[in-house]
């Protein structure tokens, strides 16, 4: 069974900074697909960032210089790290694998960009 897990969610300041986490199970993560995708209230879902199964990654042109994805397959993890957040950044924030079983979604972790 495939489990994606997200955590690292908040309520931070503008200017501020948050890390997601993603563990991973339930499929071979290192031969896998990892996004970070986002949803604002009203608005479609969008993909953040991506990191392909051997580093290469692509971002949204609205958080590139500000947001790095990584990840740790020793750990089954993936992280977004967030810096300069602004308040348009806020938005639940869904991790997505795509690996050889099909596709699968977490249930998403709240990030809320406010002074």
């Amino acid at each position: 069974q495939v489990q994606l897990v997200e955590s690292g969610g908040g309520l931070v300041q503008p200017g501020g900074s948050l890390r997601l986490s993603c563990a991973a199970s339930g499929f071979i993560f290192s031969a896998a697909v990892m996004g970070w995708y986002r949803q604002a209230p009203g608005k479609q879902r969008d993909l953040v960032a991506a990191i392909s199964s051997g580093g290469s990654t692509n971002y949204a042109d609205s958080v590139k210089g500000r947001f790095t994805i990584s990840r740790d397959n020793a750990k089954n993890t993936v992280y977004l790290q967030m810096n300069s957040l602004k308040p348009e950044d806020t938005a639940v924030y869904y991790c997505n694998a795509r690996h050889m079983k099909g596709r699968d979604w977490g249930q998403g972790t709240q990030v809320t960009v406010s002074s």
